[in-house]
């Protein structure tokens, strides 16, 4: 690490007033109703899902749908309880407890799925996701041929589906996918089918990869399909695998409000389950995964001060080197960029620092003490008053394109989004990159301007100046303690989130650096012929 990068980790000192960077209801802990089949042996159906749900935050509940008799070997029996008696679970549930999620899971005959979409009917939850189960992953049915029709017409009133790629064959009529791109391309035509968002998982798949999509053809996400990458983990424990992924991307959604950044803090979680599942040593067959792997022994996950904000920085590295590649800096030191592009750039930081500062006024309103609330306090006040200043004194002379620009739109929702996550530690770490790197950046660019004699005639001079000074490197020093400060109170749940999203930030820095390059292509490009 560079003596510059080290200078912002975590130092005892006060901090100054900062100057960040110039440029349904959701709930902390989630209310979650699994309507789901028992499994005696612990490892799927309600078991599972309640230890999901607990594993991810949330405030878990059940209403049974059926009995089974299984061990990590199979199902052995089902008995099915009358409709009518999970009528009565349900609504004696919803009567009096507000529900914020639901994951419906077994359902076991067309007079179950009868009662279960009445109930939503009436109760209208706002998140509700839905494991079609029909066959086990030993090959078991678990769904009476009978009611597959009735289960098709629950599709549409879910937000949500999650089949294994049998079930997501069996609910298209189709043959079995054998490849990633059959996969997708089947997930696209469910997707279609429903109306509603489609969960294609590739954990039955040959090879080392394990990706998952999200698809949805309706707009409702950034991209039609959103793929997450990850490794398979080889293991033979992995029962109930299905019931906790829907389970915890229930409570993730009512925690986040986002699919996709539900499912980028979920499979990291579930790819540890998995990971550590034979520690449980639970059966002799399939075994179930290990849903609290990351709840050390008391005392064996606690962070020393510093160290979380140096893995941060860690991850930073790579993207920090982008953006001194970027002819964007490039030209911003030399004074060579042109005024096109900075003021393009200009003219979006001054939209971003608008949703900027509601998200630092957000962290103000959280802060668990006193001087952190202030912090953000006065950074949401400095967000508008001294930098705002210096884009309206440089833009007002200048004939700008001020409309929102998609990375600007982009970075601002994502912060938006981590400051309704209800994690105090996921908000400031999201934020955090527009102090880090920016002081970063900052200072090296001003370290070279005035190696070069600090030029009067450099027409960027103010701005290099401006996020070179002490202040705001003190303000840096601060935020990067605050974060890691809440790291160290965290759980490695809620840190693997934090880290989510200081990644995430750190691709939206590089990305709006590199905006204005972006945007002069894309207007020099001539219309169609039409």
């Amino acid at each position: 690490m560079s003596p510059l990068a080290s200078s912002f980790l975590p130092t005892p000192a006060n901090a100054a007033a900062p100057a960040p960077r110039g440029g349904a209801p959701l709930r902390s802990t989630p209310r979650v109703l699994a309507i789901a089949g028992s499994d005696p042996s612990g490892g799927a159906g309600i078991q599972a899902d309640l230890k999901s749900i607990a594993a991810n935050g949330g405030y878990g509940m059940a209403a049974i749908t059926a009995l089974t008799a299984q061990n990590t070997h199979g199902v052995r029996a089902v008995h099915v309880p009358p409709a009518g008696f999970l009528t009565a679970q349900l609504e004696a549930i919803s009567d009096d407890i507000s529900i914020d999620a639901v994951k419906i899971g077994m359902l076991g005959d067309s007079a179950v799925i009868a009662a279960v979409r009445s109930w939503l009917g009436k109760a209208r939850p706002a998140v509700v996701v839905l494991d079609p189960v029909m066959v086990a992953t030993s090959g078991d049915r678990l769904l009476q041929e009978a009611a597959e029709e009735e289960l098709r017409e629950l599709l549409p009133l879910a937000d949500l589906i999650t089949p294994n790629l049998a079930e997501l064959a069996m609910l298209l009529h189709e043959p079995l996918a054998n490849n990633w791109e059959a996969a997708l391309a089947q997930g696209k035509r469910l997707a279609a089918q429903a109306g509603t968002t489609v969960l294609v998982k590739g954990g039955h798949l040959d090879g080392g990869a394990c990706p998952d999509a999200l698809v949805n053809t309706e707009g409702l996400l950034a991209q039609d399909v959103v793929v997450v990458p990850g490794a398979r983990i080889d293991t033979r424990n992995s029962h109930g695998t299905g019931c906790s992924l829907s389970s915890a991307m229930a409570t993730a959604q009512a925690r986040l409000g986002d699919w996709e950044a539900s499912l980028r803090a979920v499979k990291p979680w579930l790819q540890g389950a998995l990971r550590e599942a034979e520690a449980l040593e639970v059966g002799t067959g399939n075994g179930p995964v290990h849903h609290f792997h990351h709840l050390a022994p008391k005392g064996q996950d606690a962070l020393a001060a510093g160290e979380f904000a140096a893995a941060l920085r860690q991850d930073a590295g790579p993207d920090l080197d982008y953006i001194y590649g970027l002819d964007f800096i490039r030209g911003l030191a030399d004074g060579s960029l042109t005024e096109q592009h900075f003021a393009y750039y200009l003219a979006q930081d001054a939209i971003y620092l608008n949703g900027y500062s509601r998200v630092l006024s957000r962290a103000a309103a959280i802060a668990p003490t006193e001087a952190e609330q202030l912090f953000w306090a006065r950074s949401a006040q400095q967000c508008l008053e001294v930098e705002s200043e210096l884009h309206r004194t440089w833009l007002s002379t200048r004939t700008v394109d001020a409309a929102l620009g998609p990375v600007t739109k982009s970075y601002v929702d994502h912060l938006l989004a981590s400051s309704v996550s209800g994690s105090y530690g996921v908000l400031v770490a999201a934020v955090l990159p527009c102090f880090w790197l920016y002081a970063e950046v900052g200072a090296t660019l001003h370290g070279q301007f005035q190696a070069a004699g600090s030029p009067s005639v450099h027409p960027y001079a103010d701005w290099l100046r401006t996020y070179a000074d002490e202040e705001f490197a003190a303000a840096t020093r601060e935020a990067v303690r605050i974060t890691d400060d809440a790291a160290q109170a965290a759980s490695e749940v809620e840190r693997q989130a934090m880290r989510l999203a200081f990644r995430q930030s750190c691709r939206y820095e590089v990305d709006f650096f590199d905006a204005p390059r972006v945007h002069a292509e894309q207007q020099s490009v001539p219309e169609p012929v039409r």
